[in-house]
């Protein structure tokens, strides 16, 4: 789940940045384009322009005949976008000759716009044409000496620029969209299988986790090796340091186990002494707290063990013919339903205690009847349980004895054979594990102990 979360994130964020940059990259180049072709626009305009000023120039050419050389047809059509104009302004009534195209209009006068010139003097802007057209427009000071000044002018219609860059925005947009596609695609194939090995690792550590493997298998890339190495190496040292702790606790067991005994045998040799009964009295209570500690450190160290699985089915089935037999004096009848094979995710001889505790205390209450009922359960997603119902047809409990028995080394009954620790000890394994233990009132009348474990 998590490596697929983490393709998720690369995948989102790839995606992000490839429509980043392709869309600084489309507008970055659509600019340079568009400066292009206005380039190529003006330079075609200032062929124009030198094409005029050749007919101003030539001296067997009428004024009026200005601009026949330019062999565009668009000069001679009215207001088709296409203008050229030409003012001689040396005199006090400036003389204008212009295209046909033009009619009885005027171009503007770049000059009176402010518009910026170039080295040579032109001057080139956009402006508002006849027809409300959009013009790009080149103008021209010219100085013929004796021949005269004069304002040459040249507008083209923008729509051919406006086009072209349209069109050329069109292919972009097409050519950077198949791009894009390709770019995710090859994304997709990268994380796909640049995270497989991450994938493999969570499967694995997952099997571990469940029992069906003991470490990490398999080749990994060199990028992923050392992880593989180190988590099969802290599971090897988490495996050693539950061992040693075993250990450890069996030799404290052993080792405070001796003295104990003879602090209370000796006592025991002198009933009528004060100082013996108090020694057997808080002896009593010092094995009761090394035991109590001891059991503890057991357990704990054994939930800590990782990937450990024990069949349900063959420990509570062997649990109920040996309880048969240990309460033979009694006309007992153990009734088993398994209603799914299931896995308990933990140590057998921790299933054995906890459900054999709960089996023994229902035999023992019971005026004949005892049930166990298995049966597998989805708490939530990715997580099972095993839920183990024990009942009997005893007395049965009231509310508040059911919090009393749950105490350690509360007995109800001194009647019954016992030490009392039996549904606490299994409430403490219950708990270590993550499960959890209720007592009710069973359908056959007696108690109900309801045991409900993490299953793998």
């Amino acid at each position: 789940m998590r490596a697929n979360s983490l393709a998720l994130r690369l995948f989102l964020s790839a995606t992000v940045w490839t429509v980043i940059i392709l869309a600084v990259t489309g507008v970055v180049l659509s600019g340079v384009y568009r400066g292009a072709v206005e380039r190529a626009f003006d330079r075609r305009l200032d062929v124009y322009v030198k094409t005029l000023i050749a007919d101003i120039a030539a001296p067997d050419v009428p004024i009026e005949n200005t601009g026949q050389m330019l062999g565009e047809p668009l000069f001679e059509l009215p207001l088709s976008g296409w203008y050229w104009q030409v003012t001689r302004t040396d005199r006090g009534k400036p003389e204008t000759t212009s295209s046909r195209s033009l009619w009885d209009r005027a171009l503007p006068n770049l000059s009176d716009q402010d518009a910026p010139s170039d080295i040579d003097g032109s001057r080139k802007s956009y402006v508002q044409g006849p027809e409300d057209q959009r013009l790009r427009m080149l103008e021209r000071n010219i100085d013929l000496g004796d021949e005269g000044l004069y304002l040459v002018a040249v507008g083209g219609d923008t729509a051919e620029i406006e086009n072209e860059i349209a069109e050329f925005n069109r292919a972009l947009a097409t050519t950077f969209a198949v791009l894009a596609v390709v770019l995710l695609l090859i994304t997709v194939f990268q994380v796909r299988f640049g995270l497989a090995p991450l994938n493999r690792i969570s499967r694995g550590l997952a099997a571990i986790r469940s029992g069906r493997a003991e470490k990490l298998e398999g080749r990994f890339p060199v990028e992923i090796a050392p992880l593989a190495r180190e988590t099969n190496a802290l599971i090897d040292a988490n495996r050693e340091i539950v061992e040693r702790a075993r250990t450890h606790v069996g030799n404290l067991a052993h080792a405070l186990k001796t003295p104990l005994s003879v602090m209370m045998n000796e006592a025991s040799a002198r009933p009528d002494e004060a100082l013996a009964a108090k020694v057997t009295e808080q002896t009593g209570i010092m094995r009761d707290q090394v035991m109590r500690h001891l059991e503890r450190a057991r357990i704990a160290a054994r939930v800590a063990v990782v990937g450990t699985l024990t069949e349900v089915t063959p420990v509570v089935r062997a649990l109920a013919r040996t309880m048969e037999k240990t309460h033979h004096g009694k006309d007992l009848a153990i009734d088993v339903d398994i209603q799914a094979e299931t896995r308990f995710r933990g140590e057998r001889q921790d299933l054995e205690e906890m459900v054999g505790n709960l089996v023994d205390n229902a035999c023992k209450w019971s005026a004949g009847r005892v049930s166990i009922e298995v049966m597998a359960e989805q708490a939530e997603p990715g997580r099972e349980r095993v839920r183990i119902v024990v009942d009997d047809d005893g007395p049965g409990l009231s509310p508040a004895d059911r919090e009393q028995v749950a105490r350690r080394g509360r007995r109800l009954d001194e009647s019954k054979p016992g030490s009392g620790l039996g549904l606490s000890i299994v409430l403490e394994l219950t708990q270590l594990y993550g499960g959890t233990l209720n007592l009710g009132t069973a359908p056959i009348g007696g108690l109900r102990a309801e045991l409900v474990l993490p299953a793998g």
